[in-house]
């Protein structure tokens, strides 16, 4: 029996969720849409969670069509959910997640819980998508349904649920770990501008990293990008470097909890990196936006040094990715590949960038 399954993800790299999913052999990709990409999976297992550049993966239970614009496709949707067998997906979740199954359906902290997005201006909110589904997810159980309405947060445990529509098909679909993919167990502490785990995960694999030797992040932040990069570069030499020494002390406990072990972390300014010329061939990069955080140390008189030196230390024919502003474009580098991206409300790009010979200018 071939079950339906959808790994929702940051826009703008929904194909490099499907590429993943290809490769890893998880499955027979069937769409992407906003968001979304589908796949068909023939004996669905643990191997579902291990999907780095998905924020979540969910079971479908329903697709519902005739989704329009007024309030009556409420109507549709509480139709469909009150018909689907919400059980038996949830039992195929603990099976696949390895929970018990001795218990009811719905009840692993108390409840049940939605969660509904769509592409286009309704007559009704995202809410009123919500609790016209989850009254009738909980309600033949006995459960407590809880509302995401007026901010309120549902408790922790609580069984979870998606509705999603685009154009006019709806998607009711469970997830099946207890907490979203991108929620990585290894990464309790943070700092301002973090990176989306997912997004550093997709960075590290447009870079290439199996035929890595040596990888930089000379701005690691909490560690996120390298402690991604390791799982494909399990043989190389990762390095990472901030200004901050808190943002160091993060990044090496972050590492730890992950067991991404030998990555070397420093505290070092990103306009004076310690290291050779030519002795990197990978560089994975958020630099300093002035938004979330300021550039500093010498960046913060001239910020073009980051890339007169990422540039110095990257040996020829060397990529670079970055995560960077829309308009940005870099000296000294030929530009491969551009994806631009939505996250958390802004237009960043994700640059594939190959070093030229020459000398590289302040930007």
């Amino acid at each position: 029996m071939h079950t339906l399954a959808v790994a929702r993800a940051v826009r703008g790299i929904e194909p490099l969720v499907a590429a993943e999913i290809r490769r890893a052999g998880l499955g027979v990709v069937r769409g992407v849409r906003h968001r979304e990409v589908w796949f068909e999976t023939a004996d669905p297992g643990p191997e579902l969670l291990g999907l780095r550049t998905a924020d979540d993966v969910l079971l479908v239970a329903a697709v519902v069509e005739g989704i329009g614009r007024d309030r009556e496709a409420l109507g549709r949707l509480a139709r469909a959910a009150r018909e689907l067998d919400a059980e038996s997906l949830t039992k195929l979740a603990h099976q696949i997640t390895g929970r018990a199954t001795d218990r009811p359906y719905g009840v692993r902290g108390g409840g049940v819980e939605v969660s509904a997005s769509f592409v286009g201006r309704r007559n009704y909110s995202r809410f009123d998508i919500e609790d016209a589904v989850g009254a009738e997810l909980a309600r033949p159980l006995g459960l407590p349904y809880h509302s995401r309405r007026d901010g309120r947060v549902p408790p922790e445990g609580s069984t979870a649920w998606r509705v999603t529509v685009e154009d006019g098909q709806a998607v009711i679909a469970l997830r099946v770990p207890a907490r979203p993919l991108h929620r990585r167990p290894y990464k309790t502490e943070s700092i301002p501008g973090t990176l989306h785990p997912p997004v550093a995960a997709a960075m590290a694999g447009l870079a290439r990293l199996d035929r890595a030797r040596t990888v930089l992040d000379p701005c690691c932040g909490a560690g996120t990008t390298l402690i991604e990069a390791r799982a494909l570069a399990p043989h190389a030499r990762l390095i990472g470097f901030d200004h901050v020494p808190r943002a160091v002390h993060i990044a090496a406990a972050n590492a730890a909890r992950a067991a991404a072990d030998a990555i070397a972390w420093g505290v070092a300014d990103a306009g004076r990196i310690p290291l050779s010329d030519g002795s990197v061939d990978r560089v994975l990069v958020n630099p300093p936006w002035d938004r979330q955080v300021a550039p500093s140390g010498r960046l913060r008189r001239d910020p073009g040094r980051l890339w007169r030196e990422i540039h110095r230390v990257l040996a020829v024919g060397g990529t670079v990715v970055a995560l960077v502003p829309e308009a940005w474009r870099p000296p000294g580098f030929g530009v491969d590949r551009v994806i631009h991206l939505t996250l958390s409300g802004r237009h960043p790009v994700v640059a594939v960038l190959r070093r030229s010979a020459g000398r590289g200018r302040a930007g």
